[in-house]
């Protein structure tokens, strides 16, 4: 049973802090995504996991073994680059076997079964005997891929594998890693600052800012219920708006509109961060968090009973399956998502409701979540929210 556990993992380069103090365990046969911005400590951390740095601080384990200090090879983990990492002199089948007879006790009849049941995974029987300069961008990923699997590592790492792909092919690429996974069923660890990589790869996500976890969770969890701010704009395309506001008397209470605030419960839990474990007093300043899909154009014809929110529409965007619409509500920017076809200029002033279900407060200081509009659904006993009015 692979299971790969962090405790207190610390890395500094000189005066940076680039992994700052991580606790993490991924679970055996878990395909787990590292997401983040650049500069955040996701691939220093691969590459801790891989032996390819050491450690300033903490402990490893691998299987239940201390891995800390043990070198590379003797890790039993197989690494997939960005840059595909194939040497271009080498053929398709002696890029995916370089290597095995110093790593393995490996005969030559067994290395040419793995070859085989690695090139009809993923169909790349073809691709063996040219070199890496007669490939694609995707072949070139899939025999580096087939150079990991030959292996049977107790974990696959995967430091951004994708990005160098054009969008069709990441897309195609992404289901291929998808079914990969389900064959093979082995500990996955995958890098990546593509928050829709993460969101359709990650059985959980690992959402990482300066160095730290900011929040880990199922990536509907994520979505739906984000412990701080950042994680609320990272992940959600387009970004989740932020608009500041007082809390009043169970009321958001914006200098362009008062609305109130259902009495949900689906605060997230504390995590090692602290997040969830924020309070407000009555009338202390707060974030209104609303993302632009809950937005909705008013429609008079319905005798909606929500309060309404007027906004200036400054840019509009089509997207062909949606209309984006850049907007202001006092001073304050926002987005809304339309129906991709409504006859809407830029300079117009429309009125919003919103979804009442799909609203979130955050300390306007420390950016942790302190109330969700929405119960999260769960069999843990749900704390009662911490709005205080």
């Amino acid at each position: 049973m692979t299971t790969v556990t962090l405790q207190n993992l610390h890395k500094e380069f000189g005066d940076v802090v680039a992994v700052n103090g991580i606790d993490l365990e991924i679970n055996h046969g878990e395909f787990l995504v590292i997401v983040g911005p650049s500069g955040c400590g996701k691939s220093t951390t691969l590459r801790l996991l891989a032996g390819l740095e050491s450690t300033t601080d903490g402990r490893i384990e691998m299987g239940g073994r201390d891995v800390t200090t043990v070198e590379p090879k003797d890790r039993n983990v197989a690494m997939v680059f960005q840059n595909y990492a194939l040497y271009p002199h080498m053929t398709g089948r002696r890029n995916i076997t370089f290597g095995m007879k110093s790593s393995g006790d490996f005969t030559d009849e067994e290395i040419d079964r793995r070859v085989t049941e690695a090139a009809d995974t993923l169909d790349i029987a073809d691709l063996l005997d040219r070199k890496p300069d007669a490939m694609s961008g995707g072949e070139r990923q899939r025999v580096a891929l087939g150079r990991a699997i030959v292996r049977d590592p107790d974990a696959f790492l995967m430091d951004e594998p994708l990005s160098n792909l054009d969008a069709k092919l990441r897309i195609q690429m992404r289901a291929e890693l998808a079914r990969l996974h389900s064959t093979l069923e082995t500990t996955t660890v995958y890098v990546t600052h593509d928050q829709t990589e993460a969101m359709t790869l990650g059985e959980r996500v690992v959402v990482m800012n300066d160095g730290q976890i900011m929040q880990v969770d199922e990536p509907q969890v994520l979505y739906d219920f984000p412990e701080n701010r950042f994680v609320a704009e990272f992940i959600g395309d387009p970004a989740m708006n932020m608009i500041p506001v007082d809390v009043k008397d169970g009321r958001a209470i914006h200098e362009t509109f008062d609305i109130p605030l259902p009495s949900g419960n689906g605060q997230p839990k504390s995590n090692q961060n602290g997040a969830g474990d924020a309070q407000i007093t009555d009338g202390q300043r707060a974030i209104l968090g609303i993302r632009p899909e809950d937005l909705h154009l008013s429609d008079p014809q319905t005798n909606d009973e929500l309060p309404t929110i007027d906004a200036e529409v400054n840019v509009r965007e089509p997207l062909g399956d949606s209309l984006l619409l850049h907007c202001s509500i006092g001073n304050t920017s926002c987005n809304i998502q339309a129906e991709p076809r409504m006859p809407i200029t830029a300079g117009e002033t429309v009125s919003v409701t919103y979804d009442p279900a799909r609203l979130h407060l955050f300390d306007a200081e420390t950016g942790e979540a302190f109330y969700h509009s929405e119960l999260r659904q769960s069999t843990d006993e749900q704390a009662p929210s911490k709005l205080t009015t």
